[in-house]
């Protein structure tokens, strides 16, 4: 880019900013979905898990379309426009009292999370120098822990005055940063930018890279049982407000206290995809171990164990993806590697709600979390597989492996 290091650094702390504003806005009301929808309105809970696939789906999967309008016509112009629809569909969430009209809120709010996130997450790696890069996504994650301590904990308070305050209060965050993103500098994701879909063709030509995007699927599947089956869970063991603040609150604070000495420690000893297989492993076993939590404190236990995970896979994961992506067109390869979590985000929501249904109908209750937890290892199993094959390519060798020191 053309912008000065002032201009970077700024723009790319707004950036962080906005990014902690996002994760606010959403968590203050999305884990409350499957609660409110279950518990209150009575819908099954595999229904609510349609819902939540659906939002996912939609969002990650056109956020390839994010991606390329991002290469071609700069990415704040795209964040803006993402940040207002998102808003929309969180104030349609507060009136959504339907199944249809459940599915419309989270439609829409997908189609505004598809417009910003790959520019989002493009623009933070197109701000940065590779040297800076890994710690500016820390420090995004950090932000990010923030608002998943301050969205769950204002959730929970608002729940008080009913679940359509909790998302109207959503939808005026999105529409506040709505406001804030027309101070971004002009974010330029792309070093070609004459030919609409050249950085989308570069990306499917990619072997290597879609090799990867296949295999995050295992990560993403994990993750987003974070909104599903650990808040169902503990909704069974302790009272729903409670346990969403509790679950929300550990993953979160540890983010923020933990996320930067972590992977700056890790950072010395081994590289970006040796620690995000570390990660994925984590975050399998501590799903697995809910099969065996018997009381709330228990499953914090577990819940603990995933978060470790998720603090060394989340930033690592943008990492290997910045550093995999040809550096014409950021935007559309971030768009592309969110297809990732569209199908196994989709996947993960979809088949949580089942598995829970059917653990509960056959009365065996370890049967999700071990089903999480044969996915989480395949995954690491298949990073493993492709780090071997990148460690002898002397241009991504220095993605895998340890550190010389």
């Amino acid at each position: 880019m053309t912008l000065s290091r002032a201009a970077r650094y700024r723009g790319l702390i707004l950036l962080i900013v906005i990014n902690f504003m996002m994760y606010a806005g959403f968590f203050m009301v999305i884990p409350l979905v499957s609660v409110h929808y279950v518990q209150t309105l009575g819908f099954a809970a595999v229904t609510v898990g349609i819902a939540l696939a659906l939002r996912q789906l939609v969002q990650q999967g056109v956020s390839v379309g994010g991606g390329v309008l991002s290469d071609r016509f700069g990415g704040r112009s795209l964040i803006t426009a993402g940040v207002l629809v998102r808003a929309a569909g969180f104030a349609s969430l507060a009136f959504a009292n339907t199944p249809p009209f459940l599915f419309f809120a989270m439609l829409l709010s997908a189609l505004g999370g598809a417009l910003f996130e790959a520019p989002s997450r493009a623009g933070i790696a197109t701000l940065t120098t590779e040297d800076e890069r890994a710690r500016a996504f820390s420090i995004n994650g950090v932000g990010g822990g923030l608002g998943m301590v301050i969205g769950p904990f204002t959730g929970s308070l608002l729940l008080e005055f009913g679940f359509s305050t909790v998302a109207l209060a959503a939808a005026a965050c999105f529409a506040l940063i709505g406001a804030m993103s027309l101070l971004l500098p002009p974010i330029e994701t792309a070093t070609d930018r004459s030919r609409l879909g050249f950085g989308l063709r570069l990306a499917l030509h990619d072997r290597p890279f879609l090799i990867f995007t296949a295999l995050l699927m295992g990560f993403w599947y994990m993750w987003v049982q974070l909104t599903i089956s650990l808040p169902l869970a503990g909704e069974r063991l302790a009272n729903a407000a409670d346990a969403v603040r509790w679950i929300y609150g550990v993953n979160a604070g540890m983010t923020v206290i933990l996320q930067l000495p972590l992977i700056g420690f890790l950072e010395r000893w081994l590289r970006p995809l040796s620690i995000l297989i570390l990660g994925i492993a984590l975050m399998a076993l501590g799903l697995g171990m809910v099969a065996l939590a018997d009381s709330f404190p228990r499953l914090i236990g577990c819940v603990i164990v995933f978060t470790l995970g998720t603090l060394l896979a989340t930033p690592s994961q943008q990492s290997v993806t910045a550093a995999l992506a040809d550096p014409r067109a950021l935007g559309s390869y971030f768009g592309v590697n969110a297809l990732a979590l569209a199908v196994g985000g989709g996947l993960g929501n979809l088949s949580g709600g089942l598995l829970i249904d059917l653990a509960n109908a056959l009365q065996a209750p370890a049967l999700p979390w071990i089903a999480f937890t044969c996915i989480g290892l395949a995954s690491a199993i298949g990073l493993m597989i492709l780090g071997n094959y990148l460690q002898q390519r002397r241009a991504t060798a220095h993605l895998v492996g340890v550190q010389q020191r």
